[in-house]
């Protein structure tokens, strides 16, 4: 097992936010958790990646429990978060955004061949590798974002709505995007909004409401039931 979530409980202002929830990931996954906004799901992320602490539970990693690590520490054990928002360095240019993207790492001589590499991968940001990221569309700020993650070069990326405030055609080409992460050996814990996104790209999934999973399974399955097409998927 590549990651595992055992009876996590967070607390925010004294609110219980995640109630027990338990997941877990398998090596070249893409797992996918859905549900309404205020469920819990950024707060799952910010809590695997360090930036919020547990109240109770355990988070396991390739074997080791992390959920006391510091987030420096958890990504350089191989887990990156692009958190919602594209957090970027607006007034940098593109390639200075990728390389910070790789700060924790040491293998300094391999940063320019993993930059070249990534950039072929990304032909939009290619082109624009000397623009500020600030000037970018939506849709490539939200590349970057990813693409700057991948630079630490994660065995597990967390996306936290990378869909969010797109048009629907960059929807399509970000969906085309993790797909290939994840074909190219990432893990991947998705968090979307978009169910119907998530379920296509997922190979499995579960269903987070009001801080407990209530449903879980092969995302298959998932766009069969009845709960989740009435819940999430319109219909």
């Amino acid at each position: 097992m590549l990651f595992e979530i055992k009876d996590l409980r967070v607390n925010y202002g004294g609110a219980e936010v995640l109630k027990g929830i338990t997941l877990e990931l398998e090596d070249g996954e893409i797992v996918t958790l859905i549900g309404s906004n205020g469920a819990g799901k950024t707060t799952t992320l910010r809590t695997i990646s360090g930036l919020k602490s547990p109240t109770s539970g355990e988070i396991w990693f390739e074997g080791k429990r992390i959920d006391t690590m510091l987030p420096q520490n958890v990504v350089r054990i191989g887990i990156n978060h692009v958190p919602q928002g594209r957090e970027l360095f607006p007034y940098m240019s593109v390639s200075e955004n990728l390389r910070l993207g790789a700060f924790l790492r040491k293998d300094s001589n391999r940063i320019n061949n993993d930059l070249t590499n990534l950039l072929e991968h990304f032909p939009k940001l290619k082109e624009r590798s000397r623009q500020q990221a600030g000037t970018l569309s939506g849709g490539e700020q939200q590349m970057l974002a990813i693409a700057c993650a991948l630079m630490a070069n994660p065995r597990l990326l967390l996306l936290d709505e990378p869909s969010s405030g797109l048009a629907p055609i960059m929807v399509k080409e970000i969906g085309e995007v993790v797909s290939t992460i994840n074909q190219r050996g990432t893990s991947i814990l998705l968090v979307e909004q978009n169910a119907r996104l998530a379920l296509r790209l997922a190979h499995r999934g579960y269903v987070l409401e009001t801080g407990t999973i209530v449903l879980h399974g092969s995302a298959k399955q998932l766009l069969r039931s009845k709960h989740v097409k009435k819940a999430y998927l319109g219909g």
